[in-house]
């Protein structure tokens, strides 16, 4: 992508369209939209909330408006202008014309630090197709590293054909290449998890709104170093490590994407493989940052992502996969409200209070995932051969042994008869041994 260059001083427009309801106020949407701009090391030179009552189809906003964004941009030698919206193509190119500087929109910021933190292939591979979906609605400037990639093929087109429409065309054949090429990752991460689904370890999956402090916790719970800077989408990817949780010798942690409100939709539809990974989880962990004023419409935004994946069905919103909320970041709030949101944590089976940074509560958290992973277990009678002494060595390590007593000759030889309970990952581990 590259189109913003890092140390770019920005200005930061929020527009407030009359009569577009938000999710969040205006200065939490301002608060968000220059963490964005900060997450690709962008100078905020200035930033406000412009109320916009009448859209111009142009311009997006009024003669005026435009002429003090242009005013602020010399003032404060802005080079770059962040708009906190989508703009159509037409108001984009008017925009650069009026105020001579690059503009880009909320879709183009987010595609920009996707772009910059995607590790994988496959995070890289849904980069290019979000961005290319984003591109070809606009008069791109120049594809000449895509002129570059077609090779042989360079004159398919014809000489009749405009150098637009060429481009055009070869962003249509990518996407299609790339469709494919993610279509076989969607495939390969459904056999993962049904895999996994049969299998032996529990998976736990963190999920939360951006920033909420889910890669500090993965780093606390896993003592791994993902990336946890305290910057919007530090995780592009999921991370997935082991870790074991008292009566659970081993489980899967595994590390997403953060949510975000008003995400475009290019990137919601090329994000969907990386947050399938939330379906085939066991226990899902939602880490909120309880100090944020917005935490609740942040925690509404989450829980709709949830429901577009099918984790959350019904009128009543009730989820098929066990959800255990983290509040974080309560050392942030004063002593009263921490004491508050204390006292009811101590009373709530399906809430944890914890700091990642500092550690605090992360050892109740793991007794608690350890409870949760073990309230599905069950009893199960097993006549072992007692010549198979390391399937008797597993179950008494793996399952609480009830009774494990002679239970006489069988035709291959003496049997022992074990009383065990399991949860049904370990029920299905055994049954492969």
């Amino acid at each position: 992508m590259g189109e913003v260059s890092r140390g770019a001083r920005a200005l930061v427009v929020c527009p407030d369209l009359r009569g577009q309801t938000y999710d969040l106020d205006p200065d939490a949407r301002l608060d968000e939209i220059c963490g964005l701009a900060l997450a690709i090391s962008v100078v905020i030179a200035e930033s406000y909330v412009l109320p916009v009552r009448d859209v111009k189809p142009n311009t997006l906003f009024g003669a005026g408006q435009v002429e003090r964004m242009a005013a602020d941009c010399e003032l404060h030698e802005a080079e770059l202008v962040v708009i906190d919206g989508a703009l159509s193509p037409i108001q984009q190119r008017n925009l650069e014309d009026r105020l001579k500087r690059k503009v880009i929109d909320r879709t183009g910021l987010i595609l920009e630090i996707f772009g910059e933190r995607a590790a994988t292939a496959e995070g890289r591979l849904q980069v290019e197709l979000a961005h290319l979906d984003y591109q070809q609605s606009r008069l791109v400037r120049s594809w000449t590293h895509l002129e570059r990639q077609r090779g042989g093929f360079g004159f398919l087109g014809g000489p009749g054909e405009t150098q637009i429409e060429a481009d055009r065309r070869m962003i249509r054949q990518r996407m299609g290449r790339l469709r494919r090429e993610l279509e076989q990752v969607r495939k390969t991460r459904g056999l993962h998890r049904e895999r996994r689904g049969r299998a032996p370890w529990p998976v736990i999956a963190l999920v939360g709104y951006t920033n909420a402090g889910k890669s500090t916790l993965f780093n606390r719970l896993t003592g791994s170093d993902v990336m946890a800077e305290d910057l919007l989408f530090a995780t592009l990817d999921p991370t997935m490590r082991a870790i074991s949780l008292p009566g659970v010798e081993k489980a899967i942690l595994s590390d997403t994407v953060g949510f975000i409100s008003d995400l475009p939709t290019q990137l919601v539809a090329a994000f969907r493989a990386t947050l399938e990974e939330v379906t085939g989880a066991d226990l899902i962990l939602h880490v909120r940052d309880i100090a944020n004023p917005s935490t609740a419409a942040q925690k509404s935004q989450v829980l709709d992502v949830l429901r577009d994946l099918g984790v959350i069905e019904g009128e009543n919103g009730e989820s098929n996969i066990p959800i255990l909320e983290v509040w974080n970041k309560g050392d942030l709030l004063g002593p009263e409200r921490q004491a508050e949101l204390q006292e009811i944590a101590a009373h709530d089976d399906s809430v944890a209070m914890v700091s990642a940074l500092s550690g605090n509560g992360v050892d109740a958290l793991e007794q608690q995932l350890g409870r949760e992973l073990t309230a599905l277990a069950k009893t199960e009678e097993f006549f072992v051969k007692a010549a198979e002494g390391r399937k008797i060595a597993w179950l008494h390590a793996h399952g609480e042994v009830l009774e494990d007593e002679d239970a006489g000759e069988g035709p291959d030889g003496p049997l022992r008869r074990l009383l065990v309970r399991l949860n049904p990952k370990e029920l299905g581990q055994f049954e492969t041994l």
